[in-house]
């Protein structure tokens, strides 16, 4: 079986970026060049969320699914920096070729883990292989829009329209899953900035759990899983889940009907 890998990224303004592309002093706090950089974004289009390459990873968590076991961790510590957690998530891909699964991954995690591991010079063969290296990747590679390897799940479930996107955090909780606990990603720079790099990793991982229920779900809508198979998988999840010691996950049981 083919290692299957959910993933999703967290974000805060790359202030370090905004000061150099608008010239502001160093001596301009985090907060103050950001809060520039929302002013002019609300004018440009009446929305503060930035444009992705100026948007910074600050977490990326995964939930693997190889074999016979099942786990959700996030990439790197507290104190690893951007460009080592996204060296750490396209290393895992040279290493397993997964099938990397996500909810909204192209519209926007894909995107921003190009350009920020474009700015910090890391290389990514196996990812951007669009059959030079492995025939197979010609038709089933990452990048194309249409293909499997990578699979955006909002993106397929609204047939490729916009118009029909869903959050993630309503499908979970309309299929019966948790959906999100506590925080959204309107919240994580404000907690970037509270210094709560734990709670915004924490926040990460229920997300991805969450894209991996609705993943199994979509498995088995399509015929890709039995009912018996698909019992077999939450049972697994459940287990899984259940010997993490984090008050998260203690949160997400609880609210798992």
């Amino acid at each position: 079986m083919i290692p299957s890998l959910v993933f999703d990224i967290e974000t805060i303004p790359d202030v370090d970026g905004i000061r150099r592309l608008h010239a502001l002093p160093a001596s301009l706090g985090d907060a103050e060049v950001a809060n520039i950089a929302f002013h002019q974004r609300r004018q440009q289009n009446g929305t503060e969320f930035l444009q992705h390459h100026l948007q910074r990873v600050c977490a990326i968590s995964c939930a693997l699914r190889e074999g016979n076991q099942f786990r959700v961790w996030s990439l790197g510590d507290e104190q690893s920096t951007e460009a080592e957690i996204i060296q750490r998530f396209f290393d895992g891909i040279e290493k397993y070729t997964p099938n990397l699964v996500s909810w909204n991954g192209g519209g926007f995690d894909l995107p921003v883990l190009h350009y920020r591991a474009m700015v910090h010079g890391i290389a990514a063969p196996r990812y951007w292989d669009l059959g030079e290296d492995d025939k197979e990747f010609k038709w089933n590679n990452y990048i194309s829009r249409y293909h499997m390897r990578h699979l955006d799940l909002m993106d397929v479930l609204a047939m490729y329209g916009g118009r029909a996107n869903a959050p993630l955090d309503e499908m979970a909780q309309l299929c019966g899953f948790p959906g999100k606990l506590g925080m959204d990603g309107s919240k994580v720079w404000q907690a970037y900035l509270e210094g709560e790099i734990r709670a915004i990793r924490d926040y990460c991982e229920t997300d991805v759990a969450n894209t991996h229920l609705v993943y199994l779900r979509y498995l088995k809508m399509r015929g890709h899983l039995t009912a018996a198979a698909y019992e077999e998988e939450i049972r697994l999840v459940r287990e899984t889940l259940s010997g993490y010691s984090g008050a998260h996950w203690q949160q997400f049981a609880a609210a798992w009907e």
